[in-house]
């Protein structure tokens, strides 16, 4: 299918990154079994909300730092290389598909990115280490350019989402003939309609996760497994051809 597609959406979710050892989120023994998330009004309204993110962040508790991508990672950048994959689009905030060599515009990230900070009010990019002193003296950490609120890149339980990114996922979705789901259990809205939508405007879909999802009825092809070994399979088979 993948030979046979023009344009070429892949839609990733925590599966491909548990592989590179990241927890997921929501399954028993995931991220929010063991510590509580923090709303975004409370982080917006609480300052000892905003010392316990950061507190997260700069004591590694997150459990994203450190990780290098995986097989499959990498063979979605070799797709975008070859120009078969148009884009991206990820529920994940780990930074691995640029780290496997996908350039940062053909990535997506409709949750954000953990691997930096945000200015809540003008946008402003801050990354973490020149954020450590100040919190290592248990000041406010603020923008350098407008003193707003800064806050990691991510989407927050409560925060809206961005539309920017939802509007290029969405054009993605109706212009691509093939859709390729990996590892997302496909049940967090409004991200999981993104491969509806290309199934509706009559892309084929490919649904590859551990586990069954609710979507399975809409896909041309599922397959419960392993995401990296598939992958690498799958390459040798494009390179063989």
């Amino acid at each position: 299918m993948i030979r046979a597609a023009d344009r070429v959406l892949v839609f990733t979710g925590a599966g491909i990154s548990t592989e590179s050892g990241i927890p997921d989120f929501r399954s028993p023994g995931g991220v929010w079994s063991k510590m509580k998330p923090i709303y975004f009004q409370d982080f917006v309204s609480d300052r000892d909300a905003r010392r316990e993110g950061w507190n997260r962040v700069f004591n590694r508790t997150a459990g994203w730092v450190g990780a290098s991508p995986n097989t499959g990672h990498y063979a979605i950048a070799e797709l975008v290389k070859q120009g078969k994959v148009s884009a991206v689009v990820t529920q994940n905030v780990d930074n691995l598909h640029q780290d496997a060599g996908v350039p940062d515009d053909k990535v997506i990230e409709i949750h954000g990115n953990a691997s930096y900070a945000k200015c809540l009010e003008c946008g402003m990019r801050h990354e973490f280490e020149e954020l450590r002193a100040p919190w290592e003296n248990d000041e406010e950490l603020v923008c350098a350019s407008c003193a707003g609120l800064l806050k990691t890149a991510t989407i927050s339980f409560g925060q809206a989402m961005p539309e920017d990114k939802m509007a290029r996922a969405t054009a993605e979705a109706e212009s691509c003939d093939l859709c390729i789901v990996l590892g997302s259990s496909l049940v967090v809205y409004p991200a999981a309609g993104i491969p509806v939508m290309a199934a509706r405007a009559g892309a084929r879909l490919v649904i590859i996760n551990r586990e069954p999802t609710d979507l399975d009825p809409y896909a041309s092809l599922v397959l419960n497994t392993e995401i990296g070994a598939l992958m690498d399979e799958v390459m040798k088979e494009l390179e063989a051809a």
